[in-house]
């Protein structure tokens, strides 16, 4: 069995703005490639130099919106303090958690990936990403962790790459409760969200964000994706959990981040939205069984 290590794997397929070249300049610089383009400047560098901005522009904003919040306060009160988790979310954080679990997938030698996936019905059958099955190649041996810490067999229903969603099956006896999904067409910009799964290997670990943008055109590896962004954290192992809004609807499953120099979350994460999950999940379930 692979052992979680803490490493993060798998880390999801990276993000491709498609509004980029392949040397990852904006087209609109022309088609050369190298870092010799207008400005004499390196792409990494001009991505580090702006998320510096942000973290600097972040950094002062919220001391200003922090000072200027606690204007008329009572002494000793802040802010942060008079700003309770809204109830919604901590309930939603409640009814999902038990319906997630962790993918473990091992295809010997101490190789395989670990991510994330959630029920869908009461038959058992979840839906994680495809790319996670993909790390352990043919034969590798899937195996779900529940959230009472149980680890049982699972099987592979089916798997389709294009779309990076695959359908699992675990026994009756894991009695794991299906996450509602939400209707299509129904994410609004702005509606909070909680991303739900293992990352780093850590179970049942819940971030909140919000929904940054829907229909959000990338390209995820080799294929184009219509995705929902989110700002909620999302991080290696995060892939294949859901991303649900405060009703605790599942409104898409994540399945990649965008970094710099290959770092962790910067804040710009991507889940596959809920109407593509649920229309490809029927179809393997009722190819498979």
């Amino acid at each position: 069995m692979a052992v979680q290590t803490g490493l993060g794997e798998p880390r999801g397929p990276w993000f491709v703005s498609p509004e980029l070249g392949p040397d990852g300049w904006p087209r609109e610089h022309g088609t050369g490639t190298g870092p010799d383009r207008p400005g004499g400047r390196r792409p990494g560098r001009l991505l580090a130099a702006a998320a510096a901005v942000v973290a600097l522009s972040t950094a002062s904003g919220a001391v200003a919106g922090g000072w200027v919040a606690g204007l008329g306060e009572p002494p000793g009160t802040s802010a942060a303090s008079a700003a309770p988790v809204p109830a919604e979310l901590v309930t939603a954080a409640e009814r999902t958690v038990p319906g997630v679990v962790t993918v473990l997938v091992d295809a010997g030698r101490g190789r395989g990936a670990t991510g994330s996936g959630f029920a869908v019905d009461d038959q058992q059958h979840l839906v994680t990403n495809d790319h996670i099955l993909a790390k352990g190649g043919t034969g590798a041996t899937v195996t779900v962790e529940l959230p009472d810490g149980r680890r049982l067999p699972a099987q592979v229903v089916g798997r389709e790459p294009r779309s990076d969603l695959a359908v699992l099956r675990v026994p009756s006896s894991a009695g794991l409760a299906p996450l509602p999904l939400a209707k299509a067409g129904t994410t609004r910009v702005g509606e909070p969200v909680l991303a739900v799964g293992s990352p780093l290997g850590l179970p049942g670990t819940v971030t909140a964000g919000i929904v940054s943008a829907v229909d959000r055109q990338v390209r995820l590896g080799d294929n184009r994706h219509t995705a929902v962004q989110t700002d909620a954290s999302i991080n290696p192992g995060n892939s294949g959990g859901p991303l649900v809004n405060a009703r605790g609807e599942v409104v898409g499953v994540n399945t990649a981040i965008a970094t710099i120099d290959g770092n962790g979350s910067i804040g710009i994460g991507f889940a596959i939205p809920i109407d593509q999950v649920q229309q490809t999940a029927d179809t393997i379930i009722g190819r498979g069984g």
